[in-house]
């Protein structure tokens, strides 16, 4: 790996490991990889080929058996991307909401960072959705599929392994990032986190950032709670979210990742605190043009 980034796999137990991928910035997502008796389940998969490939060759690495399962958590493009670097053979299973909103966009999110090196990504769309649970039976393992969103965005999803207490929460959760709600919802995202603690999970892996236990969900509440106490005082002061966001006093959140973050999470948050609906649709597009704005320059991506 080359620049800030670096990748490691971490045994979890019993067959389980998380692919990490750090620093855990822009489109440097993590993974899943659950090795049964007869098979291999994967939780997400990377955003350009070189890394989706490197995924694949990780698995190979800790076993023959097949990948004949993938879960997307959402349906951005570093969570499934590389859906295309598995074959026929694999199932891919996500929220009914992420197989449309996948469809919709495209590959859209390569023409933000054009610079980035791709490679020859193909969109591949999940093939099984559902509306709200399901559960994989596989090789040995129970893998509780819950759609928990609106939250990040419209169509998040988290798989749960009750057996071991182990969560892949996508990117409903971070670790050392900014959580990111513009195409979800800032309540929604709390509500989400309530949720996951009332599992009781003694792993955490989040969709960005290093493993961790329940100490994740207090941090991202926190933060949440934070942004909406500004566009609380913003509304109120009739200032904008790009003047809020300018003399908002990070405090505990000055070193996450992602800062510009703050902007996006504040024009959701202004949507809902004058009634909007969670996950009802935003100019995106606008709320990215003013995180620019906020950062100086487009963010860098490492992926």
């Amino acid at each position: 790996m080359t620049g800030k980034t670096e990748e490691r796999l971490e045994e979890l137990g019993n067959g389980v490991f998380a692919h990490v991928q750090l620093d855990g910035g822009w489109c440097l997502n993590n993974s899943g990889i659950i090795v049964g008796s007869d098979s291999t389940v994967v939780i997400d998969t990377a955003a350009t080929m070189r890394r989706a490939t490197l995924l694949r060759d990780r698995i190979s690495e800790l076993s023959a058996r097949p990948v004949t399962t993938v879960v997307n958590t959402h349906h951005h493009g570093d969570h499934c991307f590389g859906n295309c670097v598995f074959g026929p053979e694999t199932s891919i299973v996500a929220h009914d909401l992420a197989r449309t909103e996948l469809d919709a966009g495209g590959l859209a999110l390569t023409k933000l960072w054009p610079d980035v090196d791709w490679g020859d990504v193909r969109l591949r769309l999940p093939d099984l959705t559902f509306p709200h649970q399901i559960t994989l039976h596989q090789g040995g393992h129970e893998i509780q599929l819950i759609h928990v969103g609106p939250a990040h965005t419209t169509n998040d999803i988290v798989a749960w392994l009750p057996g071991p207490r182990v969560l892949f929460a996508g990117d409903v959760v971070m670790n050392g990032a900014a959580p990111f709600t513009l195409m979800g919802s800032v309540q929604g995202s709390l509500a989400a986190i309530e949720r996951l603690r009332a599992l009781g999970p003694e792993v955490i892996v989040p969709g960005h950032g290093p493993v961790g236990g329940p100490e994740l969900l207090d941090a991202n509440a926190r933060y949440l709670r934070w942004i909406q106490r500004l566009a609380a005082a913003g509304t109120t002061a009739g200032l904008t979210p790009l003047a809020v966001a300018r003399t908002a006093g990070f405090g505990e959140f000055a070193e996450l990742l992602d800062g510009e973050r703050v902007v996006g999470n504040l024009v959701r948050a202004y949507a809902e605190a004058r009634g909007g609906e969670p996950g009802e649709p935003l100019d995106v597009m606008a709320a990215f043009g003013q995180m620019i704005e906020f950062h100086g320059s487009t963010p860098t991506c490492f992926a």
